[in-house]
């Protein structure tokens, strides 16, 4: 698996003008993880391969050419691989802890999601459904 994201990363990339360095391919790769992740997290992940300046443009290059998503929880935020590289869901994040989990029944949002574009005549190009709250332990230690 790691072998094809990285021909897909070089084909965007290089559709766009870019080119694959190791520093790029190794941001891409501390990206893959199943778990959205911090920016703090990846430049740990990252120590003594990529430093923090060039962490930090090459998520903003694979932000602008749909590379990575972010997943906003609260006024912060975590990233993730988009849909090119992973299979499309969407999320339920935790305002105390920052926990992230992924909704898995996807049949019912995205059957809400039709409805409303059907509705409205709207025809979509990319959706994130993201939910914000506290999770049950952030809710128990709250009361």
């Amino acid at each position: 698996m790691k072998v094809e994201n990285i021909q897909s990363l070089k084909k965007i990339l290089s559709d766009n003008g870019y080119k694959i360095t190791k520093a790029r391919e190794d941001t891409f790769l501390v990206l893959l993880s199943p778990e959205p992740q911090s920016m703090a997290a990846l430049i740990e992940k990252a120590k003594n391969k990529v430093d923090r300046v060039t962490m930090y443009r090459n998520i903003d290059l694979f932000e602008k050419l749909g590379i990575v998503n972010r997943i906003y929880v609260g006024w912060k935020y975590k990233l993730e691989l988009s849909d090119n590289f992973m299979d499309h869901h969407h999320h339920l994040s935790c305002l105390s802890c920052g926990k992230v989990v992924d909704i898995e029944d996807e049949q019912h949002i995205n059957e809400f999601i039709k409805s409303v574009t059907d509705t409205f005549k709207f025809t979509p190009r990319h959706h994130q459904f993201e939910i914000d709250g506290f999770c049950s332990t952030c809710t128990e230690s709250r009361l």
